[in-house]
């Protein structure tokens, strides 16, 4: 059974599918494996990732490998119903409609989980918390799962800190082949992407301010700072405000910051990064706009408090209008502006991070009785196998260490 808005959209949907599964070779690779293998038979699979066709990709690969496949979205403005309704036409079990309310959104989480999964596949930690919470009685066959974001792998650490981990979870963020090139190119671009298709504005000649300088914040940064942007770095990790002093990127804190940026990108991962003391010294038409996973890190609901009149600007765009005359602009409801207002990442980039969730979920599976309720790293033997696939599809290779090599970096005797 499958909760989608209209099942007349799937041809648009496939059509979307089909372009992603073209640009994914290491995923199309693995997909091959698993046709001939099947590591995953008899075995039911929950994913809560961003229901958009590069997931939908994903979800068909692991249906290839015996699973009986789950999907619904992670955040109910990234759900593109075209893709929901072509997954549901092709026999997916598939739980998602865009711009849901969070009752709504929260009730397709759950259905989703009524199947009972072996293996899930998270982004942010929705179905680790219901599993560990209201819909604990669904997690009764749990083997483990997988975590895609630096937000849910926070959370998934606080809860094995406290002895509330419903089952073994693997870090797959914290992955080479996810956190290098997912976090910092991917969003990096697709943050763009994002806010130029839908704001139509420049952003040579702008400053821009990126609030929080990890793996996201750089690729932001970097972007910005390509195009012509003026960029400024707001952090609260002395370090990684260093980093960015070095790579020539004004470095001060959101309260003077707050003055100056044109367009704002936060990137933190945390809650209230700019709030009501800073609406109040911004720029007339300031743009706002968030690249981490919750919409808690731009305080929306302040604003409009604040606010004397809310009104639509543009698709994707609301405007704020205070009672100096000033109007703050604020994309996508504050919620993760590459994917609410965009496309999400490139094919080529999730090619590499579905790569991991996908062989992640197979080592699961084949060291399940060792697993303990706690957070795993992924093997580099997965993230190497993964990067050597990707370079191989691009045309590259690279050098090999030779046995002589290996033993002078592995012993002191040198």
């Amino acid at each position: 059974m499958s909760i989608v808005k209209d099942l007349s959209l799937a041809p648009s949907g496939r059509q979307k599918i089909q372009w992603v599964r073209d640009f994914m070779p290491a995923l199309s690779g693995i997909e091959e494996r698993f046709r001939r293998e099947k590591p995953f038979a008899g075995l039911t699979i929950a994913v809560s990732v961003h229901l958009e066709a590069k997931t939908a990709n994903l979800g068909l690969v692991l249906r290839e490998g015996g699973a009986n496949v789950h999907l619904t979205g992670c955040n109910p403005l990234s759900t593109q119903d075209d893709v929901a309704a072509a997954m549901a036409d092709l026999g997916v079990d598939t739980y998602g409609v865009h711009g849901v309310d969070m009752a709504e959104y929260e009730r397709l989480l759950e259905e989703t989980l009524k199947c009972r999964p072996h293996l899930i596949v998270d982004d942010g930690g929705d179905l680790i918390n219901l599993l560990g919470g209201r819909c604990a009685q669904y997690g009764d066959r749990l083997i483990g799962g997988c975590e895609e974001t630096t937000t849910g792998i926070h959370r998934l650490y606080a809860r094995e800190r406290e002895g509330i981990l419903p089952c073994a979870m693997m870090a797959v963020n914290d992955a080479k082949a996810k956190h290098y090139y997912d976090n910092k190119y991917g969003t990096g671009q697709s943050s763009w992407d994002a806010i130029m298709h839908t704001t139509n504005l420049m952003v040579a000649g702008k400053t821009v301010v990126v609030a929080g300088y990890g793996w996201c914040g750089k690729g932001i940064a970097m972007r910005a700072k390509g195009m012509g942007a003026d960029v400024i770095v707001t952090e609260v990790d002395p370090f990684k405000a260093l980093e960015a002093t070095m790579e020539n990127f004004r470095v001060m804190p959101m309260d003077e910051a707050a003055r100056y940026g044109d367009i704002f990108v936060t990137a933190t991962g945390c809650k209230d990064v700019i709030v009501e003391r800073h609406f109040k010294v911004m720029k007339n038409n300031a743009i706002l706009c968030n690249s981490g996973h919750f919409d808690c890190e731009v305080d929306v609901a302040a604003l409009g408090a604040m606010a004397d009149e809310r009104f639509p600007r543009r698709e994707g765009i609301e405007g704020f209008r205070l009672s100096d005359g000033r109007i703050l602009n604020v994309l996508a409801d504050g919620r993760l502006v590459n994917l609410a207002a965009g496309n999400g990442h490139p094919a080529e980039i999730m090619d590499m991070s579905f790569a991991v969730q996908a062989l992640s979920l197979e080592w699961l599976v084949k060291h399940q009785k060792e697993l303990e309720k706690k957070v795993y790293n992924v093997p580099n033997e997965i993230d190497d196998q993964i990067g050597r696939v990707k370079l191989a599809a691009m045309g590259l290779a690279i050098d090999t260490l030779t046995e002589d090599q290996k033993k002078y970096l592995s012993g002191w005797e040198a």
